[in-house]
């Protein structure tokens, strides 16, 4: 017998090798996951709905940048709505920028267009982008972020929870691999025109260009999107899909040790599974459109509202995003408090509305937040404000209810902006006016 005929035939060769990548690629996941408690990984065949592979694929993990996947769902929807045109500014309040990097560095009281800032949120994963859309569709981050966390829902993301619009550090934002392959498959079904923004290899602002942070794009056949995304307690984060002969697919990688690593499983994942994939699509939508929350995006912009009544929204990590520790079931109107006296006694939204100059630091969903954000800011800024007078002041816009912290007892607007200033190292947004 010649060696040639005691080999296999191609297409068993063919069909050896690729079983031995898939054990290959099976060990490797195990010694990954084994070493890397923030490991998860899920593959979706996006004609038919099976799921292709996963691993982890249902255990909570940080999103990070991921995170604004959803800021965009948001901001699509808007436009499909009418709400929001191409060329609509987007307004950035201190707030927005004041986020940390990565950003575009547009200064507070700038704006850009809707459109831009879509680039920016795709290619640069700008956070002061996100925050800047988040108040434009919500009024304020945190508000928005309820918006984002009820549309994850109504998608069927039952495991995430959004804090805020950009994916900067909170311990309770949290998602899984399944809910954000999900949230990538209905960015395509539900905006397939706006999709195409996710395949933008690079977008230039300005004088400066900034390449999009997905390596592969260009790099690997078929890929078209959708985001990358990393904090310290996430790792290197990818949601990729994948659109080639008819197949198509989206891949999840959490928790990669280094962005080359995280690129190079995704490759691994691509490789190994795209071939599974039907070339058939399914008639129905895979994730149905929400309905009923069209209400959602009614809330004020910060464009439409006048300086008095701006909801400033306070900075991510501070108290307004923890649970409140101290029930303040029945706060009764009280004198306000001396230097002396704690702050126990503030003044709450049944009380009368104070004159003369004020300041505002927050603008919250509850009474309870703001009483809470009003303790914990004359307790860490005492030298500003413990001779302060707090109150919480009630206000309504667009059937959206805020309750704003404020301080009183500033006898002059260069007292009151004095204040704003100092309390910039103590990290607070501040507010400065007159509310004769």
């Amino acid at each position: 017998m010649s060696l040639s005929k005691s080999l296999p035939t191609p297409p068993l060769a063919n069909a050896v090798s690729a079983i031995f990548a898939a054990l290959l690629l099976i060990l490797a996941i195990g010694s990954v996951a084994e070493a890397n408690p923030n490991y998860a990984s899920f593959v979706i065949d996006a004609n038919s709905g099976k799921v292709l592979h996963e691993r982890y694929a249902d255990s909570p993990r940080y999103p990070a940048s991921l995170t604004k996947m959803m800021t965009l769902y948001m901001l699509f929807e808007a436009m499909e709505q009418g709400k929001v045109r191409k060329n609509t500014r987007i307004v950035f309040s201190r707030h927005a920028a004041s986020m940390q990097p990565s950003k575009l560095g547009i200064p507070a009281g700038k704006s850009i267009t809707a459109e831009a800032a879509i680039l920016a949120l795709v290619t640069k994963s700008a956070n002061d982008v996100a925050a800047a859309v988040a108040e434009h569709l919500g009024g304020t981050e945190s508000n928005f972020a309820k918006m984002m966390t009820a549309k994850a829902r109504a998608l069927g993301m039952a495991k995430t929870t959004f804090r805020n619009a950009s994916g900067l550090p909170d311990s309770r934002q949290v998602t899984t691999a399944r809910d954000m392959a999900t949230l990538g498959i209905a960015l395509q079904e539900h905006f397939p025109e706006q999709y195409k923004y996710f395949s933008t290899r690079s977008f230039k602002f300005g004088k400066t260009s900034f390449r999009n942070h997905n390596r592969l794009l260009g790099r690997v056949k078929g890929v078209d999107g959708i985001k990358t995304g990393y904090i310290r307690a996430s790792g290197f984060n990818l949601v990729t899909s994948v659109n080639t002969g008819g197949r198509s697919i989206v891949a999840v990688v959490m928790g990669g040790k280094t962005g080359a690593s995280r690129d190079a499983h995704m490759e691994e994942l691509i490789a190994a599974n795209l071939h599974k994939a039907t070339k058939r699509r399914k008639r129905s939508m895979l994730v149905a459109r929400a309905g009923g929350a069209r209400f959602d995006l009614d809330a004020p912009s910060i464009a439409s509202l006048s300086a008095s009544d701006i909801p400033v929204p306070a900075f991510a990590n501070r108290a307004q995003d923890r649970p409140a520790e101290t029930a303040v079931d029945a706060l009764a109107t009280v004198q306000a408090p001396r230097p002396s006296e704690p702050i126990d006694a503030i003044q709450t939204a049944s009380t009368s509305t104070r004159s003369g100059w004020v300041i505002q630091i927050a603008s919250l969903p509850s009474q309870n937040e703001a009483v809470e954000y009003l303790r914990d800011a004359q307790s860490r800024a005492a030298p500003v404000l413990s001779a302060r007078d707090p109150f919480v002041e009630e206000f309504e816009k667009g059937g959206v209810v805020y309750h704003r912290a404020r301080f009183a007892g500033f006898e002059s607007k260069s007292d009151a902006w004095g204040a704003c200033k100092a309390l910039k190292k103590y990290n607070y947004s501040c507010l400065a006016f007159d509310n004769s």
